[in-house]
């Protein structure tokens, strides 16, 4: 496993930008999938966006394609959500998750065995 801390979340107005990062400890980073989820109050956690080991993979939910994008630094040991074009609706408690793979990326939170705290973002109509 691996230790996730997500930093970077906060308040913003609908059509506006954040970015999610999120540092991860250990040397065996390169071989970890990293996603993306997002829990609403009332609500399952869902998937939002994830990206393969060696960041030649990219998928996102419907809901965010074309306005969400993540991106990783090896060398940095972190994963990063850029989101633009917010809305409401993305209103969420966000979570960053590691799954041990160096193939492709999964969609289920249940194949990540490595989470983050979570970091609130709030977007104001």
């Amino acid at each position: 496993q691996v230790q996730l801390v997500e930093s970077g979340g906060g308040l913003a107005q609908a059509g506006g930008s954040l970015k999610l990062s999120c540092a991860a400890s250990g040397r065996t980073f390169g071989r970890y999938a990293l996603g993306w989820f997002r829990q609403a109050p009332g609500k399952e956690r869902e998937f939002v966006a994830a990206i393969s080991a060696r960041g030649s993979h990219t998928g996102y939910a419907d809901s965010v394609k074309g306005r969400f994008t993540i991106s990783k630094d090896n060398a940095k040991n972190t994963v990063y959500l850029q989101m633009n074009s917010l809305k409401p609706g993305d209103t969420a408690v966000y979570y960053c998750a590691a799954e041990p793979s160096t193939v492709g990326y999964e969609t289920r939170p249940t194949q990540y065995d490595s989470w983050g705290q979570g970091t609130q973002v709030t977007v104001s109509s």
